[in-house]
């Protein structure tokens, strides 16, 4: 171990003159107002992004420093973010899973690329996925309230049959239900026209819940472009960044702790920046009937 003045001599020999005094007055000095607040800030900013999967960038970590009373500018955040390396998660691109059946008859489109609601339960939008693991391919389904961005229901599957949309329709009842705020008359569930969609089953188990079907086309993304953008989320929030999948089980997993924290923590920039819990929580603080529990896993 080489001590100070040593080191000193030897730059000094090489044209680049620094006194020992020079060293142990920067090593002394008292740290800037500024140094103080940047490391303070910087381990605020850390503990935001882990705690949020990872995938805030500087935008959504802004908003939530300022959630929790921490007032910083959002250069600040986007300058410490980049010293701390840590940014956003990015989208990939979509991945087509539903395959429409012809032999079925479909409900008109009832939406028409207007994804608005006024109140929870007005309108559901529908679709699933496939997460590939070491145990084969594994499908996912959601059910995504069009008011509060909320995910109300989802299923995973090793098999992509009517039964897998079925059990996230019958989650995302269930749990309305549960909540003291039950779906039926006046709810619009869309889809694209995937067979799973479109099959006597479901169409039926709709009816008999009292839901208008609304069916999009296959292939065409504006048509169920809420989903789509819910999907992709996802995959770039959960599955990319956690890969490799083992199996099922370690889907479901994973996917339950997501949901969780897409429902009850993460900013939604088309709600105003807070938790699809939270939105309609200030719902039902204005209109009745106040739900007796809020948006869970």
């Amino acid at each position: 171990m080489f001590g100070v003045e040593p080191i000193c001599r030897v730059l000094t020999s090489h044209g680049l003159k620094i006194a020992t005094s020079t060293y142990y007055a920067a090593k002394n000095r008292t740290p800037s107002t500024r140094t103080v607040r940047d490391t303070e800030l910087k381990a605020q900013i850390s503990r935001v992004h882990a705690d949020n999967f990872s995938v805030y960038g500087v935008r959504k970590v802004w908003r939530q420093l300022h959630r929790e009373g921490i007032p910083v500018a959002r250069c600040t955040v986007a300058r410490l973010m980049r010293d701390l390396g840590l940014e956003g998660a990015r989208r990939g691109k979509k991945i087509r899973t539903t395959v429409r059946d012809s032999g079925h008859d479909r409900a008109a489109d009832l939406l028409q690329r207007d994804f608005t609601a006024s109140r929870p339960d007005e309108r559901w939008v529908a679709d699933f996925t496939y997460v590939a693991t070491w145990s084969g391919i594994v499908y996912v389904a959601f059910v995504v309230d069009v008011f509060s961005r909320a995910i109300v229901g989802w299923s995973a599957a090793t098999s992509k049959r009517a039964k897998l949309v079925l059990d996230a329709l019958d989650m995302a009842l269930w749990r309305r239900d549960r909540a003291g705020t039950p779906a039926g008359p006046g709810l619009v569930h869309h889809s694209d026209a995937g067979s799973q969609y479109t099959s006597f089953a479901f169409t039926a188990h709709l009816i008999e819940a009292g839901i208008d079907a609304s069916i999009g086309t296959v292939g065409d993304a504006l048509d169920n472009a809420l989903m789509e953008s819910q999907i992709g989320l996802y995959k770039t929030e959960l599955i990319k960044p956690r890969r490799p999948w083992h199996s099922l089980a370690d889907v479901e997993l994973g996917t339950a702790e997501w949901v969780d924290w897409f429902n009850n923590q993460r900013l939604h920039t088309a709600i105003g920046d807070i938790p699809p819990h939270e939105h309609e929580t200030n719902h039902y603080a204005q209109h009745q009937p106040q739900p007796a529990a809020g948006v869970n896993a």
